[in-house]
């Protein structure tokens, strides 16, 4: 027989649910209609004056080639930071569920830069980076490459990649880590037993079962690198060199508090929200089926 939960008071359910209603409403809901809203208007930047222009704001973004470009940039942007960050802290992981002395502190030391703010994160890589005495720069340029990334645009993106990731990293490192120590010895004993070695082991029993963390945290992270990250991207390169870091979210940024375009800038967040939205709901729907709980 299948238990339910019952309340004697049929207004309880609601009260119960009402904070998280209210937080939603307020935070989510309100500011979304708003900026739909405002999406639609065709505002001078004292606002003076107000026309309402129905969906041009939105065929403007369509037909504007720079846009287009933001997006590629974006995806670009996005899908290395995740990769980069999920594969480096699944590493780390396996590695400190192995490590046996001065393991409280190895695994302490990992999760701080998840203390630091993105700003700050990104300010660090680019001191190391920097092409006149940045430690990183220096010795790229000791082996024979030149370092440069306020004028390559190759080399602007992978620094705010490796930033972002870096600042993600002791998110991911956490949750792998508690995912690694929840999965039951007895069966990895089995499997050396049966002869498997480490790589196999980890492939056949440990990864499939560390697939539910996994997806959360690629979910996690895809939602972090297109809206956590604009505190990187304005500290560290400011969209530049020539649009080849300027993502949606710092695009945003730039033509709503800076150009004064008030109804693009909200049209591009409209955009924004249903491409993550979009995103989201693609990985539940197909991702989720290779998820074995």
């Amino acid at each position: 027989m299948e238990k339910r939960v019952t309340f004697k008071n049929a207004w309880l359910p609601y009260l119960l649910l009402a904070p998280q209603l209210a937080i939603t409403a307020v935070f989510f809901l309100w500011p979304a209609s708003q900026a739909l809203f405002q999406s639609m208007l065709l505002e001078d930047p004292f606002g003076l004056r107000t026309e309402y222009v129905w969906f041009d704001n939105f065929q403007e973004l369509i037909d504007d080639p720079l846009y287009l470009r933001s997006m590629g940039t974006t995806a670009v942007f996005s899908l290395s930071t995740a990769a980069l960050a999920l594969s480096s802290a699944l590493l780390l992981a396996v590695m400190a569920d192995r490590v046996i002395k001065g393991a409280a502190f190895y695994k302490l030391a990992l999760l701080w830069p998840y203390a630091v703010a993105p700003a700050v994160a990104g300010v660090l890589w680019l001191f190391m980076f920097s092409p006149a005495n940045g430690i990183l720069a220096l010795a790229l340029r000791a082996v024979g490459y030149e370092w440069n990334h306020v004028l390559n645009g190759g080399e602007a993106m992978v620094l705010v990649v490796i930033a972002a990731a870096w600042k993600q990293i002791a998110y991911n490192f956490l949750f792998f880590l508690a995912g690694l120590q929840s999965i039951p010895k007895s069966l990895i004993e089995a499997a050396a037993i049966d002869g498997a070695g480490p790589a196999k082991r980890f492939w056949t029993i440990v990864f499939p079962l560390l697939t539910p963390t996994s997806f959360f945290l690629l979910v996690v992270n895809v939602v972090y690198a297109f809206f956590d990250t604009f505190g990187i991207i304005h500290a560290v390169t400011s969209g530049g060199p020539a649009g080849a870091t300027n993502i949606l979210v710092y695009k945003v940024f730039a033509d709503g508090f800076v150009g004064l375009d008030l109804g693009g800038s909200a049209a591009q967040s409209v955009i924004l929200m249903i491409i993550v939205g979009a995103l989201t709901v693609v990985q539940f729907r197909y991702l989720e089926r290779k998820v074995q709980y």
